[in-house]
């Protein structure tokens, strides 16, 4: 019975183990599915539900050891994706998490470390993104750990910020550099988000969008406290450094304000952010950390999270946690109580035949928490009525707190105004007491020259009692008059030197003897008080002659006194001594000084003028160096002119011809290079120490002058005669004008009224005559020139691609009606005539990309069309070289499909093999003639003419191999033959050899004449040369520039009667 009843016990612990081991089941359960549905490689923003659970997990563990434990396993270095959401997640749960949360991530920061370097190396939008949202939050997390004071959300008072920098300055500094380089990171992943996004409401409507948008909230909160602190730091820096100091922090600041703002605005505009956060407003300028008051003004930006609408659980396993606890039955031991009375029912049956009173008390438990459950939503909405209510609050005492703060600041700088005040009125009550002083020293000095002044009246009283006993006494009268008259005289010339010595100690001493001439000047008058007295009592004497003889027992005492008197003037003279010795060594060092100073002055004049003297000779070396240089400059220029000039009478230059187009551009250049001239004048006779303009455009005129009058000259070797004499006329008189401007601008007399005017107008005479000589009446076919180009190209292409298809054919018949030798001499033959098809479609291809990079790089602001018009020359060479090739190839064709069949002649393969390769080459030199010589595809081009001149050897190499395998040759036996037979053979076959050698040699005058009419037929007639362009006067024959053809050399030359001809060489194709 003991047992029994001991039971329930061991179940309930039992029980409560296992809803304890239970309920850590369900939040494993619920953390793994958060995580897993937040992070994830979809396109898609992290819900914030999901977020938020994870941030609820980290406060019910106390930390974040749930969260690394199942986000180490997810791949991020395989997904930039999952990366980026990982960041951000990791972002929400630092700023929103647990305390610990910082700890257990810095525990992971060489891993998040590495993730981002590996992402930095791959060219990937997101992996880029995930590079700086990375550093972004070790940045964060290493801040973070070291200023625990400040905590991941950085949500902080102004005090516990004051308390974080403390008092050393030097923290103050430090502090301020990692919170630039904090905001540093959140700006410049910020940016790369908005640059690689289009700011429009579509995109940011997009889940693609939303995807890198949704981190910039958590960015947007960071800045705005950032901000707030970079301001706080700043301004009390301003307070304790000097502003020189901290340009560099004012810079970065103004930089890091700007980029903010600009974020702030394009953030702002997004759909995205308007429903989900408020972004504040910074000020148009940022604050002027130089003015204290400016603190004042300071408006801490606030950034508010409005609040959100209740998501819908869209998943099952979704369900909502509690966060309180509410009873102590929680929900997960009620859920699991059923089960466990189950198992308790199977084991020792149910009690009381199936009815317990523990089910009562379920039921009754299950009411009391949907009461509760209910009480929690009423308390959950009255909690959000007072949240809302207490952030109106905090928004409102904020505002105090601004308030009350600018007051603070105002009441800093009155502070600080008044102490400046005390400041100066401590200095004025130094000055008073030092002038009190002073005057304190001048009345001692007073009163002291009053005492003396006292005992010398004292004394003055003594002598007059004893000058009255002095009357009685008559004796030695004359002897005491005469020295007293000797000491007047002493006592005036004293006087005399020391009146001269103070008037020369009062000009030349400095201040500092001004006490002493004062002394001096006393001591003056009392000498004068003293002689007045000696005066009055000369006439006492006077008077008291009779009683001269009563004096002769106090002359002893007026000796004594005068004596007394004596030394106390030789101290006086004493001190006047000094003084004049300390006055003349301080004239004799002011003296050696402006001695020195003169000499100083002297020798730095003396080098002023030497170097003034140097830089006009420099200067003077300068200008003669310059002009020397326009002379020498000119004389090229006169070589050059008068080399053009003697062209003009040269019988070599008289076969030159040019077309009257290009003496229009010549002519047209020459008079730009005329306004150049003309402006560089000015400007050299404005500083002649610069000629090099100048001297550039003299080079330029020289040589399009020299080339304006050679191509006048050839243009009028195929002008009518008025106009061939007039050109001539007009370009002698341009070199004459040329020449002569030259000759003013050569010396230093002329050239001030030089003049490029005569030569302007005699440049515009031949610019007319050159239109004059323009073709007329060739436009409407000209206009056409660049459509039969394109033309011509597409029907040389098409028939390339014919000529291709049709030896595909051939050689698919070949192979049905032929075998052995004769079947393997075709195969050769047409895989070699296939080969050269396709040699040639390469060459007409890359033709046809270098005509359209000639045609873009020469027609300027003119059209296609009339760029072709203006060079009509060349377009129609280029048309004849397309129609050649084209036609060559249909040619080929016919003659190896007669091949093939056994009715042509193998000859005729041979000829339309060097016409193909004559004609690619003719298309060449038509390319080439106006192709940059440094152009690739020039190089390209040349390089299929080598192929298609390759490819023609091919074939006539295989077509004479296949005719030596497939032609019999008899052997030749004349074993059976007469001495007389084999001579009639002897002469029969001398016979055929000369009629052959008549018939070759005939042959070969025609095939002249023939080549002489398609030169005349392809080229253009005598009388209509001057219509071309004399830039293409050589398409046909590069080696001259007149427009005769010459007889090929080789066609003339006969061969050697038993000499085979031979394969011609590669190089004869080119």
């Amino acid at each position: 019975m003991n047992s029994i009843r001991q039971v329930p016990t061991r179940v309930k612990s039992r029980r409560t183990e296992a809803n304890l081991g239970a309920e850590r089941e369900h939040f494993d359960k619920q953390q793994l599915s958060s995580i897993s549905k937040a992070i994830n490689s979809t396109e898609t923003p992290v819900k914030e539900k999901h977020a938020r659970r994870i941030i609820l997990g980290t406060h019910r563990e106390k930390g974040a050891y749930t969260f690394w434990s199942y986000a180490l396993g997810f791949p991020l270095h395989s997904s930039s994706i999952l990366s980026w959401k990982f960041c951000h997640v990791l972002h929400k749960v630092l700023r929103d998490g647990h305390r610990n949360v910082l700890q257990d991530c810095m525990r992971h920061h060489s891993s998040l470390v590495e993730v981002g370097k590996i992402w930095a190396h791959l060219h990937d939008k997101y992996g880029q993104l995930v590079a700086l949202y990375t550093k972004l939050l070790c940045t964060k997390m290493e801040f973070h750990a070291k200023h625990s004071e400040i905590p991941p959300s950085l949500e902080v008072t102004d005090e516990v910020l004051e308390r974080t920098a403390g008092t050393d300055i030097n923290n103050v500094f430090q502090l301020t550099v990692e919170v630039f380089d904090y905001m540093d990171t959140e700006l410049r992943l910020a940016e790369t988000v908005i640059r690689q996004l289009n700011t429009s409401i579509a995109i940011s409507t997009l889940t693609s969008g939303q995807c890198r948008l949704a981190p910039l909230i958590q960015v947007i909160q960071d800045c705005s406290h950032l901000y707030h602190f970079t301001v706080k730091l700043l301004f009390k820096l301003h307070a304790c450094l000097p502003a020189d100091t901290l340009q560099g922090h004012r810079e970065r600041f103004h930089d890091q304000f700007h980029s903010l703002k600009t974020f702030f605005n394009k953030a702002r505009d997004m759909m995205y952010f308007k429903r989900l956060i408020q972004i504040p407003r910074l000020p148009d300028s940022p604050p002027n950390f130089l003015h204290a008051a400016s603190l004042a003004k300071h408006v801490k930006p606030v950034v508010v999270i409005p609040d959100e609408e209740p998501e819908q659980q869209d998943d099952d396993d979704d369900d909502p946690e509690p966060l309180i606890e509410v009873s102590d039955v929680s929900t997960s031991s009620i859920q699991a109580q059923p089960q466990q009375l189950d198992i308790f029912d199977q084991t020792f049956g149910p009690p009381n035949g199936g009815f317990d009173d523990r089910d009562l008390q379920i039921e009754s438990l299950k009411r009391d928490l949907e009461l509760l459950r209910a009480e929690l939503e009423r308390v959950k909405a009255e909690a959000q009525r007072y949240i809302t209510q207490l952030k109106s609050q905090i928004n409102s005492l904020e505002a105090e707190l601004e308030e009350q703060r600018a007051q603070k600041q105002r009441a800093l700088v009155e502070n600080e105004q008044l102490r400046m005040e005390l400041e100066a009125t401590r200095r004025r009550n130094a000055e008073h007491e030092s002038i009190q002083t002073t005057f304190i020293e001048a009345e001692k000095r007073a009163q002291a020259t009053e005492q003396r002044y006292n005992k010398l009246k004292e004394k003055h009283t003594e002598l007059v009692a004893s000058h009255a006993e002095l009357l009685r006494k008559s004796a030695d009268t004359v002897k005491m008059l005469s020295a007293t008259q000797q000491t007047q005289e002493e006592v005036e010339r004293t006087k005399q030197q020391l009146s001269f010595e103070v008037e020369r100690i009062k000009q030349e001493a400095d201040m500092k003897l001004e006490e002493q001439k004062f002394e001096m000047e006393k001591l003056k008058r009392e000498l004068e008080e003293k002689m007045a007295e000696v005066m009055r009592i000369k006439a006492t004497l006077q008077g008291s002659e009779k009683t001269s003889e009563q004096m002769n027992s106090s002359m002893t005492a007026l000796q004594a006194e005068k004596e007394r008197l004596m030394r106390s003037v030789s101290e006086k003279e004493a001190e006047l001594s000094s003084l004049r010795q300390a006055a003349q060594v301080h004239q004799s060092s002011l003296q050696q000084e402006r001695e020195k100073s003169s000499r100083e002055v002297g020798d730095l004049q003396g080098k002023l003028q030497d170097k003034a003297r140097q830089e006009e000779q420099l200067k003077q070396k300068l200008l003669e160096e310059q002009f020397a240089l326009l002379q020498g400059t000119i004389t090229e220029a006169e070589n050059i002119i008068q080399d053009a000039v003697a062209k003009l009478d040269d019988p070599l230059h008289i076969r030159c011809t040019s077309s009257p187009d290009y003496l229009i551009s010549r002519a047209e250049a020459t008079l730009g290079s005329i306004d150049k001239v003309k402006k560089g004048h000015a400007d050299y006779l404005h500083n002649m120490g610069d000629a090099g303009g100048l001297l550039r455009a003299l080079t330029q005129f020289s040589h399009l002058t020299a080339d304006t009058i050679i191509n006048g000259s050839a243009t009028a070797h195929m002008a009518p005669t008025d106009h061939a004499d007039r050109l001539t006329e007009n370009c002698r008189g341009c070199a004459t004008h040329s020449l002569q401007y030259l000759k003013d601008l050569k010396s230093k007399t002329t050239l001030q009224r030089a003049d490029p005017a005569s030569v302007r107008i005699i440049v515009q005479k031949i610019l007319h005559l050159g239109q004059e000589l323009r073709p007329k009446g060739m436009d409407i076919r000209q206009e056409e020139l660049g459509d039969m180009v394109d033309k011509e190209m597409a029907a040389t292409s098409a028939a390339i691609e014919e000529a291709v298809r049709r030896i595909d054919e051939m050689m698919n018949q070949a192979r049905k009606d032929t075998t052995g030798i004769k079947l393997e001499v075709n195969e050769r033959i047409l895989n070699s005539c296939t080969d050269l098809m396709k040699a040639i479609r390469m060459l007409i291809i890359a033709s046809t990309d270098l005509q359209k990079e000639i045609v873009e790089s020469g027609r300027g602001a003119a059209t296609i069309k009339e760029f072709y018009a203006r060079n009509s020359r060349w377009t129609e060479g280029l048309i004849s070289a397309a129609k050649a090739v084209g036609w060559g190839a249909t040619e080929m064709v016919e003659s190896a499909d007669k091949v093939v069949l056994h009715t042509g002649k193998y000859e005729e393969l041979i000829v339309c093999s060097h016409e193909i390769a004559a004609s690619t080459a003719q298309l060449v030199a038509a390319s080439k003639v106006k192709a940059d010589r440094n152009s690739k595809k020039l190089s390209v081009l040349q390089q299929a003419s080598r192929n298609v001149n390759e490819m023609a050897a091919n074939v006539v190499a295989s077509t004479r191999t296949g005719q030596d395998h497939l032609e019999e040759k008899d052997t030749m036996d004349f074993s059976g033959m007469s001495l007389i037979k084999l001579r009639k053979e002897e002469m029969e076959s001398q016979v055929k050899v000369l009629e052959l050698e008549s018939q070759l040699e005939n042959e070969r005058l025609r095939l002249g004449e023939l080549r002489k009419k398609h030169y005349d037929l392809a080229g253009v007639p005598l009388d209509q040369v001057s219509e071309g362009n004399g830039e293409t006067s050589s398409l046909d024959h590069p080696v001259s520039m007149s427009p005769k053809p010459t007889k090929p050399a080789a066609l003339m030359k006969k061969p050697a009667l038993a000499q085979k001809p031979n394969i011609p060489p590669k190089t004869s194709f080119k």
